[in-house]
């Protein structure tokens, strides 16, 4: 089983300054890195690992092998970007996750870390293959909060598991998952899947059209939901034939060069300025959690926030219900003070209380008295001044055009 078509596409969104994403479609190698949003140095971090990455584009024994490799390689660009981080205080903090598969032997090898996500879309059936490291996942994971809840959850974007200077080696997920002709393969960023939904991931990935239009069809989705993240898409199609040897596709922020022996050089090269401070206070968006108890409380804070917002929208429903219900009350009373003359149902004039609308089922004028006129002895030109009613401004002027109605027919 080989590689049949790929592309890599990386949009920097509508919110973000810069690309902080990276992605890389090589001969074997599919690569995304989401560089932490809010930490200094996300775009440098993302770069790093996807550079040093590629190295990892190469042949195998197997897929088991190639999943090691990978998540070796991986490991190395940690400690790589801990020597970065050493050399520059600055970007204290700096990360990414990680996301890629290789391709071997049949199989796919796959290994990931953090929230960018691995798809796979199987005879028109999408599934997601990588799991997010992040803390509402963990919250799913244990039955405190449900996927729906996860998905409005203000932490939803805190990941547990990163690649950076926050944990020298850490927990890299593998896994070996065999290939079939026809599959197709989506590796992104949290700014498409955090933004497109499911479903429609899957109508566009089940479309039969070449990767690169796939991939370019979701960025704007993306845009056209509001796109507040960087967007990077990595689309692999299996099958035969072969794709013909082509140099390695890299986008985002890692497709200027950056030579790993001299990151200074390779950073100024790239045009990303090393401040030595942050002109803003850094957003932390990785913790580790050390007891349960952590969990409730934070499950606790959360109810109360809930609780809090139920009754800040109950206190405005309930003012909103009561100055409809006053506007109302006093509107209908107003009706009341109003008066007209017209026909009533047994054919003689009549004077009625209010106004001719109905608002709705409520009637807002009555009958209020009726003459001893009939409406068929009135001058024709009375006959329909009657029909098409005649405005009081009040019960004695109405009383007044009754008696001249009476005078008239005498």
């Amino acid at each position: 089983m080989s590689v049949k078509a790929s592309t890599a596409v990386s949009h920097v969104g509508r919110i973000r300054s810069n690309n902080q994403d990276s992605g890389y479609a090589g001969r074997r190698l599919f690569f995304v890195a989401d560089g932490m949003g809010g930490h200094a140095g996300g775009d440098v971090a993302s770069a790093i690992v996807t550079q040093f990455t590629a190295a990892a584009d190469a042949d195998y024994p197997d897929a088991a092998a190639a999943a090691r490799a990978l998540a070796d390689t991986l490991q190395q660009a940690n400690r790589r970007l801990a020597e970065t981080v050493a050399d520059h205080s600055e970007l204290t903090g700096m990360g990414t996750t990680a996301s890629g598969i290789i391709v071997q032997g049949g199989q796919a090898a796959i290994a990931h870390i953090g929230d960018s996500r691995i798809y796979l879309l199987r005879a028109g059936e999408l599934s997601q293959v990588s799991t997010d490291h992040t803390f509402v996942q963990r919250l799913v994971d244990a039955g405190r909060i449900t996927a729906e809840e996860a998905m409005t959850h203000p932490r939803r974007s805190v990941l547990m598991r990163v690649l950076g200077d926050v944990e020298t080696s850490p927990d890299i997920d593998t896994a070996v998952v065999d290939l079939l002709p026809g599959d197709r393969w989506l590796i992104c960023s949290d700014g498409l899947s955090g933004v497109v939904p499911f479903d429609a991931l899957q109508d566009f990935l089940a479309a039969d059209v070449s990767p690169k239009i796939v991939a370019d069809r979701l960025v704007k989705a993306s845009l056209d939901g509001g796109a507040p993240d960087n967007v990077t898409v990595v689309i692999v199609d299996i099958g035969d034939p072969p794709a013909p040897e082509t140099p390695p596709q890299i986008v985002g922020s890692a497709a200027a060069p950056l030579a790993f022996g001299q990151v200074s050089e390779a950073i100024r090269t790239r045009g990303l300025r090393l401040t030595p401070f942050r002109p803003h206070p850094v957003q932390e968006t990785h913790f580790e959690p050390d007891s349960e108890e952590f969990y409730d409380e934070i499950i606790e804070e959360d109810a109360r926030r809930r609780r809090r917002r139920r009754l800040v929208w109950g206190f405005w429903i309930l003012l909103l219900v009561a100055a409809i219900t006053t506007v109302a009350y006093f509107g209908y009373q107003w009706t009341q003070t109003r008066f007209y003359v017209g026909e009533a149902p047994s054919g003689v004039v009549a004077i009625y209380r209010g106004v001719q609308q109905n608002l709705g089922p409520i009637s807002l004028h009555e009958l209020y008295r009726e003459s001893d006129v009939e409406v068929s002895e009135l001058r024709t030109y009375d006959q329909q001044r009657v029909q098409q009613t005649i405005n009081a401004g009040s019960l004695t002027e109405a009383l007044a055009i009754v008696q001249r109605l009476e005078e008239s027919v005498e």
